[in-house]
């Protein structure tokens, strides 16, 4: 196992200070990078971990923050903050440009080979990345199948891979549809993996606090779904000695 690195950074975006988690490999040479979007109620240890374990397979990792620095475990006061802000792309974009900024600006970061996956509101972020034309090499949404103003989508510079749970009701059938002619019309390079059986935010373990209505863990599709990101990660951003 390798030796990783992590420290908190604070940063300005969307008129609060945002907390990230930045995870750092062994070694002192420039590495691709990560940017990390969380689910609804924000930055946790479940992102933190996902940053690490990523630095740990040589990338540097910024898991980024949505409410500056808190958490929001009430899904009413989640719903309240995330929904206007799902409502707003050049709001989104902000939000993540501010991360993406601080993640660029590492030492350890190779700015030209960066990537952005996020799950639920942080996989909207990436995508409106996307939209806005970002210089990504990859972006990864789960449960966050956001479709964006017309035309825009054609802005896409990378591979696009998506994975929705079939049973998700936040991102019903008409829902995927939607996104993916956006993608395809667009063209731009995308797979849509949906995992039967699995209700809205299946890759993330149970909370200790009520969640929303369709939403639910399942183990075994949270295992391919993280085998999914990394095998695009692989492809597009590949770690080499």
């Amino acid at each position: 196992m390798t030796t990783v690195t992590t420290r908190t950074v604070e940063y300005p975006a969307d008129g609060l200070t945002m907390t990230g988690h930045l995870a750092l490999p062994a070694g002192t040479g420039r590495r691709p990078a990560v940017l990390i979007g969380p689910e609804g109620m924000g930055l946790g240890p479940v992102e933190r971990r996902r940053a690490e374990a990523l630095a740990e397979l040589g990338y540097v990792a910024l898991a980024f923050d949505l409410h500056g620095g808190r958490y929001l475990g009430d899904p009413g006061e989640m719903l309240a903050r995330c929904m206007p802000l799902l409502a707003d792309p050049d709001r989104m974009r902000d939000v993540g440009h501010a991360a993406l900024d601080v993640l660029r600006a590492e030492p350890r970061t190779d700015p030209a080979r960066v990537g952005a996956i996020g799950y639920g509101t942080g996989g909207a972020v990436a995508l409106e990345l996307g939209r806005y034309g970002a210089d990504l090499r990859a972006i990864g949404t789960v449960n966050g199948l956001i479709t964006g103003r017309p035309g825009e989508a054609a802005r896409i510079r990378c591979p696009v891979w998506a994975g929705v749970g079939s049973e998700d009701p936040i991102m019903p059938p008409a829902q995927r549809e939607a996104f993916t002619a956006e993608m395809q019309d667009a063209g731009v390079d995308w797979r849509l993996t949906v995992y039967g059986g699995a209700l809205h935010a299946f890759h993330h373990p149970p909370v200790d606090h009520a969640a929303p209505p369709g939403v639910g863990h399942h183990p075994r599709h949270a295992r391919r779904a993280w085998r999914d990101v990394l095998d695009l990660l692989d492809e597009c951003l590949p770690v080499t000695p």
